[in-house]
């Protein structure tokens, strides 16, 4: 395995099994109103991360990256473009909140990259920006890495 795939399934597996979510204050909310990103993320929490079919939909898409990064890895740019035109083309999840889709279009662009890259370096490049197009989504809803 190289850096890269182990950074990748190491990113997964945070996904996966470490995620937590910002504690929400029990205490009255200030009278300072939230700007439209808290809203955003307030409602992204408290709507989004606690529906399980959404939850498994974006643990597929975890799947997917991984296999496409393997297959990067391996050399087999082929199969990268397979999982790739998975991300770009499948059905959106109905429980995604509107904020949150502009992540998905955008790494769903950065999946069509993959799928239209004449080599490995390429298909790379864009497969780095699903990934990060991912880590923006989680920061979007409050998701801390570890």
């Amino acid at each position: 395995m190289n850096l890269r795939t182990i950074l990748v399934l190491c990113f997964v597996l945070g996904v996966a099994g470490c995620a937590e979510k910002e504690q929400v204050s029990s205490e009255p909310p200030d009278e300072t109103p939230m700007t439209p990103r808290e809203t955003a993320v307030s409602t992204a929490e408290n709507e989004v991360w606690r529906n399980e079919s959404f939850i498994e939909h974006m643990h597929i898409h975890a799947e997917k990256l991984d296999e496409l990064n393997f297959a990067l890895a391996d050399g087999d740019l082929e199969a990268a473009k397979a999982s790739a035109n998975w991300l770009a083309t499948h059905d959106t999840d109905s429980n995604m909140q509107s904020e949150l889709i502009p992540h998905l279009y955008r790494m769903r662009t950065e999946a069509e990259a993959v799928e239209a890259a004449p080599d490995i370096a390429t298909a790379q490049a864009a497969a780095q920006r699903i990934t990060n197009q991912c880590q923006k989504c989680h920061a979007a809803v409050g998701i801390k890495m570890q």
